[in-house]
Formats: structure tokens, C-alpha cells, sequence
């Protein structure tokens, strides 16, 4: 696990060298953003303790298994203590119902954690204010740090290898396009994301950028282009 303090509310969690959660600090100890994927439970907790703050409340971007995936073993880690927030269309999706016609690309692991929140546009989780921004999955949103204007964009954007709309393959890491179930409402979703000009951008996949209105702008760019 690389634990990485973006900014002083903000710690950056990465494991297997290409998944990231996030540790968002409040007055009562931590907002975790996502899970990565399974088996972290013991290393994000462990990171946790090591920046002095606990973990109090569990949100997430969207209900991909790399999001989600060390969901329940969190929750049984910290005796079931903790509140968990999901995208009310992904919690629906997790809870076996038809949402949208077809399968779904990417994973959808069997979670046995029910969320307790179910997140709507605007809706707040501590410090953080939930922006929609569906298209990678149909629930999909980020969480804006109203404190900073740190914005947590999970996989609307990715930035290995440079900055991309996860809305058409790019290399060396086409596996977040590979999942995204509609391409054209991601890259709106990025424009969307784009306008609130954050301070810094966080992804689900790849390094923090500080200022990212330029590199995220070339991004869409390229994803208008390559969906023309």
C-alpha cells in the first residue's frame, strides 16, 4: 500500500500500483472514498491508524468491483461501526434489480454490505458534496471537498500514463474505457466535472494533479475526437 498526503484533509491510497482509495479527514476522524479491490481491508485500516484518524464512514464513487471490492471486509473490520454510502442507481444494480437494458460491462461482485445512505446529486457525506456524474457506470458520482475544491472524480477520468476521459481506450491503461457503459454520458460527465474547477483532481486510477483545468481540458479534447 503507497500512502501518499495530498493535501492536509486529503491521503491518497494505492494498491497493486494502479487502484486508489481515499482518506478525507473531518473533525470526527475519516471519510473513506472507495475500497479498491479485495483483500486491502488490513492494509487500508492499517493506514488509517498510521495517519492518526479513523475511519468513520465509507463512501463510494460506483459499484465496480475496484471500487467496492474490499467493501465488506471494511465493514466486518470495523465491527460494522461505520456508515456506508452508495449511488442509489449502483446500490439498485448491487441489489440484483434491471436498472438499464443489457449487460452491464465491468465487475459487479455479490456484496453482502447494504449501504445505509443512498447518494443523490447534492446530498453531502461530511465535508464532501456528491456531484453525479454517471456514465461509467449508470450511478456513478465524485465528491467535491467543499473546504478545498479538492474534487474525488473516480473513474470519469483516469491519469496512468496521462491524463484520459475513460470514455475511449487509451494506453498503457485502456481498462477503465473497457468498462464504462456509456461512453458519450462519461465525457459529458468529465465537462460536467471540468466546469466546478476543482483545485485538484483525485482518480480512481493513477497520480493526483494539482491545477488540472489544462490537462483535463486536452482530455476531452481527445475523447470528442476519438467518439466522432
Amino acid at each position: 500500500m503507497r500512502v501518499r498526503q495530498l493535501t492536509p484533509n486529503l491521503i491518497q491510497l494505492t494498491r497493486l500500483r494502479f487502484v486508489n482509495a481515499y482518506l478525507v479527514r473531518e473533525d470526527d476522524g475519516s471519510t473513506l472514498v472507495d475500497t479498491t479491490v479485495p483483500r486491502g481491508a488490513d492494509a487500508i485500516y492499517a493506514a488509517a491508524a498510521e495517519a492518526g484518524t479513523e475511519i468513520r464512514r465509507i463512501a463510494l464513487t460506483h459499484g465496480h468491483g475496484d471500487h467496492v471490492g474490499s467493501l465488506d471486509e471494511l465493514r466486518g473490520r470495523l465491527d460494522g461501526a461505520v456508515e456506508i454510502s452508495m449511488p442509489e442507481t449502483d446500490a439498485r444494480i448491487h441489489a440484483g434489480e434491471d436498472v438499464v437494458d443489457g449487460k452491464l460491462p465491468g465487475s459487479w461482485p455479490t456484496l453482502e454490505t447494504t449501504p445505509n445512505v443512498l447518494l443523490r446529486h447534492g446530498d453531502r457525506v461530511g465535508s464532501l458534496e456528491v456531484v453525479e456524474a454517471p456514465g461509467h457506470t449508470p450511478g456513478h458520482v465524485a465528491f467535491l471537498d467543499t473546504r478545498d475544491r479538492s474534487l474525488i472524480a473516480g473513474d470519469v477520468f483516469t491519469t496512468l500514463g496521462g491524463t484520459a476521459v475513460a470514455s475511449h481506450f487509451t494506453f498503457p491503461f485502456p481498462l477503465a474505457a473497457m468498462a464504462t457503459w456509456n461512453k458519450e454520458l462519461n465525457l459529458e460527465s468529465a465537462r460536467s466535472l471540468r466546469a466546478l474547477e476543482p483545485a485538484l483532481l483525485a482518480v480512481g486510477h493513477g497520480p493526483a494533479l494539482r491545477d488540472p483545468g489544462p490537462e483535463t481540458l486536452r482530455a476531452i479534447e481527445r475523447a470528442h475526437r476519438a467518439l466522432c
